[in-house]
């Protein structure tokens, strides 16, 4: 077994070594992988439930979110459609609050970083 530390002058591993690359565990990776989880948005998801009817679910996306009744329609259909539709964005506190209306609602929601 050989110690790291008593690499020849001017080789990468050792003390004066000429690599400046981040490596995998530094904390310059780590830092990129923190700046880039930061700059993702949060999305609140509404999710298709077999319990609410699709006018309720239309009114309460109007009520909450202020969208227009073609809007509201337009994600109250993808959820009928597709199981989910993202219905608002923003940091993580917004989202939080916005799924605790949805769930004040009676309807399924999360919340999630955006892809």
């Amino acid at each position: 077994m050989t110690d790291s530390s008593a690499a020849a002058p001017g080789s990468a591993g050792g003390p004066g070594g000429g690599s400046t690359a981040a490596q995998p565990g530094t904390s310059a990776v780590l830092e990129r992988k923190t700046d880039d989880a930061i700059d993702k948005p949060w999305v609140t998801v509404v999710w298709d439930d077999p319990v609410n009817l699709m006018s309720y679910v239309t009114f309460v996306l109007r009520k909450l979110f202020g969208f227009s009744t073609a809007k509201a329609k337009e994600l109250m259909m993808q959820v009928h459609t597709e199981g989910k539709a993202v219905v608002s964005t923003g940091d993580r506190d917004k989202v939080e609050a916005d799924v605790r209306k949805l769930h004040a609602a009676g309807l399924w929601a999360t919340m999630q970083r955006d892809d």
